[in-house]
């Protein structure tokens, strides 16, 4: 979606909305749901409920959306599962996908 700006009667800057990417988080066997429930709470910033929805989505169909960000805010949020999950010891993963 773009937007147009006109500067006086001459200029015209057109100006689009970036991109959107998907943050999912895939199921594994070996996750515990507290852990994928805390992590969609601290990083994604989801109440309870919202985790827990999301936390049986990715158990029942495999992966679960968390949030929709720009592509570096989305990068960022892939590389602190990957921290915390390591840091855990636990094999979640996280990916993007273009909206």
């Amino acid at each position: 979606m773009a937007t147009k700006i006109e500067y006086g009667t001459d200029t015209e800057i057109e100006i689009e909305e970036p991109k959107k990417y998907k943050v999912i988080l895939l199921n594994d066997n070996y996750s515990t749901v507290d852990f994928v429930i805390q992590v969609l709470m601290q990083i994604f910033k989801k109440n309870l409920e919202e985790a827990t929805t999301i936390t049986m989505n990715i158990h029942e169909q495999g992966k679960g959306i968390c949030g929709v960000y720009t592509y570096e805010i989305a990068q960022t949020k892939v590389a602190q599962v990957r921290t915390n999950a390591r840091k855990a010891e636990f094999p979640l993963k996280a990916i993007i996908e273009e909206e």
